[in-house]
């Protein structure tokens, strides 16, 4: 409970320093910064091993659907049947590449890097398709700072910290099913069972 909440107050702290910083470098910065804070602390905060699998599987989701947006500007009609292959493709990609991988990139992560591009660009395109060479690299940057500022401060930062045995609630076993389990507690620190 105590890591959920230091992690937790870190992510606000990110997410308030990426508004502030968004002041300095423009206000595309502003308007994802709690999107981006907080796909990056979902990123930082969900267990897996290796610990390298979650994020390559954020970068692959990134990558595919950026792709997704370069194959509307170019060859998919500016329609439903359009955006409807593109979602699918990006899709069946993410799978496709957590299913080589044997288990090593989870496909969570890839789906949490197909939102991040996705709901930092998604209005831009629709605005103005043709721009897609000039106006996505912005956003997947802009993006890509702020979930790699939530990132470091659910992660790296709360990881860092001293953590005190034996503090919390107790967890169950199966010798004594009675103590207090939270598996919500667990997921949110990051602590695998």
């Amino acid at each position: 409970m105590r890591k959920a909440l230091l992690s937790g107050c870190l992510l606000a702290v990110a997410a308030a320093l990426i508004v502030l910083l968004g002041q300095l470098f423009g206000d595309d910065l502003q308007h994802v910064a709690l999107l981006g804070a907080a796909l990056g602390g979902v990123i930082g905060l969900v267990p897996h091993q290796p610990a390298l699998g979650k994020l390559a599987g954020f970068g692959i989701g990134f990558v595919l659907a950026w792709i997704g947006f370069a194959l509307r500007a170019a060859v998919l009609p500016d329609a439903a049947s359009g955006r409807a292959v593109a979602a699918f493709l990006v899709i069946l990609l993410c799978v496709v590449a957590c299913a080589v991988s044997d288990g090593r990139i989870p496909l969570w992560s890839a789906l949490v890097g197909a939102a991040a591009i996705v709901g930092a660009y998604e209005a831009t395109y629709t605005n103005s398709p043709s721009q897609f060479l000039s106006d996505s690299p912005t956003a997947a940057t802009t993006i890509l700072f702020a979930a790699g500022l939530g990132y470091l401060a659910t992660n790296v930062l709360a990881e860092s910290l001293p953590r005190a045995e034996g503090q919390g609630r107790p967890r169950a076993t199966p010798d004594a099913p009675e103590q207090y389990s939270d598996t919500l507690d667990s997921v949110l620190a990051g602590e695998t069972k």
